[in-house]
């Protein structure tokens, strides 16, 4: 991924935009998008599960069955 470093005014112009947004230049030319970072709402695992990750004492599980849950989603 290329880096873009933005001088304070076209930062000022992002400050606190929420939502994905298209950035143009003067001439109407579409330059790319602007997508703001998604904040990280609740933990993925339960604590259930995270204890019972830890807890496993096997190999853990085939990858055809990883894969197969995968493919569920």
């Amino acid at each position: 991924m290329g880096k873009v470093i933005l001088d304070a005014a076209t930062r000022a112009k992002l400050n606190g935009l929420t939502e994905k947004a298209a950035l143009y230049d003067e001439s109407g030319e579409l330059l790319g998008y602007y997508l703001p970072p998604e904040p990280i709402t609740a933990d993925p695992f339960t604590e259930a599960e995270i204890a019972e990750a830890f807890n496993q004492t096997g190999p853990g599980r085939p990858l055809a069955d990883i894969l197969a849950d995968l493919r569920k989603r």
